[in-house]
């Protein structure tokens, strides 16, 4: 039975997909395959993390440990890529090797942001285990509670919150994860960021608090467990 073939003019993004025993043969018998960088100044690598392709980021690690912590165009390392993807395997792979668990891009946004923002519990989790900084802001001042607040992420922001994340840290517009739970109306998260210490009364660069911007049934629950009474 002849095995299937894959041609070596096709994207890297697309050659990523192909049979591993297939690309196994390739990178072997065509070695510029893992040097090559398409436009998006991507490695097979790079695209190998971000569809989960573990053995063939095992097997190119091995022919080039250097891409590693390789950038593309945006600053996002394989790490970064495969938490995006939520690939935990991938990850486990990558982080074993040694890549940089805190690594930011462009923006400023970790393997964790990304992670977060997906809605990828475990690989949340795992990097967290690894030491990845559950404080790590970007560009803008959000952090991964930022994130997670105004997605409604409860399970997530749970784990965050039980894991030493601050949870009145002040965004580039002022605005603190419980901010964004309420103008969001992400009610469960909001109930859940007061019951972890959030404050009501931290006033943004509009100098509104989280209550002003919380709908009327909301505000009076935040009120109620933060102590407030109606004026």
């Amino acid at each position: 039975m002849l095995r299937p073939t894959a041609s070596t003019e096709m994207p890297l993004y697309d050659l990523a997909q192909q049979d591993y025993h297939v690309l196994e043969e390739m990178i072997t018998t065509k070695p510029a395959l893992i040097t090559q960088k398409d436009s998006n100044d991507r490695f097979l690598m790079h695209w190998a993390a971000l569809r989960g392709r573990n053995l063939l980021v095992e097997e190119l690690l091995k022919k080039a440990p250097e891409q590693l912590d390789a950038t593309d165009d945006t600053g996002a390392t394989p790490l970064v890529l495969a938490a995006l993807g939520g690939h935990l395997s991938t990850a486990r792979v990558l982080v074993a090797k040694g890549a940089t668990v805190n690594h930011r891009n462009g923006q400023g946004h970790s393997s964790l942001q990304y992670a977060c923002s997906k809605g990828h519990v475990e690989v949340v989790k795992y990097l967290i285990e690894q030491g990845a900084d559950i404080n790590v802001r970007d560009n803008r001042n959000d952090t991964s509670l930022h994130r997670v607040a105004s997605q409604g992420r409860l399970e997530i922001l749970k784990y965050l919150l039980e894991h030493s994340a601050q949870v009145d840290c002040q965004n580039a517009e002022g605005n603190t994860p419980l901010h964004l739970a309420c103008e969001d109306e992400q009610n469960s998260c909001a109930i859940l960021l007061v019951e972890h210490g959030a404050s009501g009364s931290v006033e943004n660069k509009e100098k509104k608090t989280p209550l002003d911007l919380a709908r009327p049934g909301l505000r009076r629950t935040l009120k109620t467990k933060l102590g407030i009474g109606d004026e």
